[in-house]
Formats: structure tokens, sequence, C-alpha cells
């Protein structure tokens, strides 16, 4: 079997919309080669150096390649794919160059090709995403793994805006807490959860692609397949509830909207934990957390990116 694939030219700060694109646009996986997976490289041994000079890598911008069947009519899927790309820039996300190509690939290539690009990363001090084909022996006790199939969609857990929310999670957990994710991607987000020792998580996604794979991923991981996950465009399928911690890792168009509702599923001293905000986009994110009775108790960032931890103001103060 063969795959067409549809590759988009673009920067940094426009990959998770970018990807978001070709998922819905009925892509079967999603592959990023960005420049700033040098920045953000983590070895899982503080002792190791890497000679970037030898090693082939971006040096500017990004390349997200979605994989789509050949039965797929893929170059009119492409002008639509780049028309809505080229659109980002009214949501203020700088998408240049923008340009899209397709390419036609053999089904042991693609295989190849997602395995060259995925390899264990250490994200947080204790946990390490090892994709599902690796043998990976932990450096210390205390490291633990979230096993991933990085090929089937988007949200590896190399992101610097996934990197965030899990050493968010980390500064939160205590243990035993119900936890809310919402736009769960690969679930990465959940299994970690799980793995820090909160006792349920309920996820959800938009997109269905996103659930299955989500799904798979959790099965993948022994400690997370009580995980619920199901589709739901935000908070709207989700039964009313509270939860200690609730997690949304979503671009600032979709925070936005979201941070009113939030409120109605949290407990009084549970945290609301944001990431996915561009360096452009804090001060909008803060003022509607403001505006929504929320305090900022920690800021994280790693290069452009945020991550927020928050909770409700006391009552005597809303």
């Amino acid at each position: 079997m063969s795959w067409h694939t549809i590759a988009v030219e673009s920067r940094t700060e426009a990959v998770e919309a970018v990807g978001n694109i070709l998922m819905e646009a009925g892509a079967e996986g999603i592959q990023i080669e960005d420049a700033a997976d040098v920045e953000n490289f983590q070895p899982n041994d503080a002792t190791v150096m890497i000679d970037w000079s030898t090693v082939d890598h971006r040096t500017s911008g990004a390349r997200i390649i979605g994989y789509f069947e050949q039965s797929v009519p893929v170059h009119e899927l492409a002008l639509d794919i780049q028309n809505r790309v080229q659109n980002l820039t009214t949501f203020g996300l700088d998408s240049r160059p923008g340009t899209v190509t397709v390419q036609l690939v053999r089904d042991e290539d693609w295989a190849t090709e997602w395995q060259k690009y995925y390899h264990p990363v250490r994200v947080t001090r204790q946990l390490t995403v090892v994709p599902k084909w690796e043998h990976y022996q932990p450096e210390n006790p205390l490291e633990q793994q979230i096993v991933l199939d990085p090929g089937l969609a988007f949200g590896t857990g190399t992101h610097p805006t996934t990197q965030l929310m899990l050493q968010a999670l980390e500064i939160v957990v205590r243990g035993n807490e119900r936890l809310l994710d919402v736009g769960t991607g690969s679930g990465v987000l959940s299994i970690a959860a799980k793995l820090m020792g909160v006792k349920a998580v309920v996820a959800t996604d938009i997109d269905e692609v996103a659930v299955k794979s989500a799904q798979m991923n959790l099965d993948l991981n022994p400690v997370a397949q009580d995980v619920q996950v199901f589709a739901s465009d935000l908070l709207q399928d989700v039964p009313a509830q509270q939860f200690d911690i609730v997690v949304a890792n979503m671009l600032t168009e979709v925070l936005l909207p979201l941070i009113p509702d939030v409120e109605h599923y949290l407990s009084p001293t549970g945290y609301f934990l944001l990431s996915g905000i561009y360096y452009d986009k804090i001060d909008a994110i803060v003022d509607a957390l403001q505006q929504a009775k929320y305090q900022v108790e920690e800021t994280l960032h790693r290069g452009d990116w945020y991550g927020l931890v928050c909770r409700l103001k006391p009552e005597a103060e809303r």
C-alpha cells in the first residue's frame, strides 16, 4: 500500500494549528520537523553532549507532514489546506511561508520515517516519552515511562507546550486527585497524570481520530487503562461534576472561550492548568482568567511558549 503526504512549510508557533488542520482534513498521522526541537532537546543523561553540526536537523521554521490514504484526492485537498494555513494570520499566528507540497510514499517507507524521527525523550525530571517500538532502560528508579505510538496523532510529549503542562502537573499533583484533560490529543497528559498518582482521569477531544489514537496509547500504558476518553466539543458533552485539576493544552483561540466554563467543573480549591499559549497571547489569556475570577499562581515558559497554573480566587475576593 502507498500513501500520499501533504507537507506544509511553516513556523514553530503555528505547528499545533497546522497539525490540527491536517488532522481535520483526514490525515491518518502527523510528522513534525521543527527547528525548535534542537533548543528544547533534553538528553536522558545530563553528561551527554551533542554536536548538532554533525546531526541532520532543521535550522529554521517547521515542516508539518500529514499522511493520507492513496484514494484521497490530495491535490484538491492541498489547495484547501493551503488556504486554511494562510488564514491563520487572522488568528494572530505567523504561518509563513505556508507552502504546501504533495508526494507519494510507499507504506514501508512511511513506517521507516516514523521511527527515524522518534526516540526516547526525557520531558521532565521523572518522565520519559518512549516510542512503542523502542526498548528503553530507565536511568534511575524514579524515572517513569510514557509509551506512545507517535505515528497516530498529534501530541507526542516533545513539543514545548506539552512539556510545560507536564511540569505544571508535577507542581500540583499530590495523589488521589480527579482530573479532566480537555483536548487530550495523543493522551500523553492523561497517562502522565496517572503515573504521578492521579486517581481518576476523564479525557476529551473534539476529533474522533484523536480519541481513537488516545485510547490506543492509553492501552499501551497499563496504569492508564481506566482513563475515560470520549469525543466532546470542549466541555459540551462532559457530565456535570467537579474535578481537582483541569488541564487544557490548546491554542489561545480555543482557550479563550473555554476559560469562563471551567469553573463549573473545578472544585473551589482545584487547579486549572493551561498551555499552548504563544508569547504574544499571554496577556489576553491572563486578562480572561482575571475576568473569570482566577488567580495565576505559577507562570512557566519554554522559549516563546507559556503555561499557567491557576486557582479560583477565594470566595470573599470574587
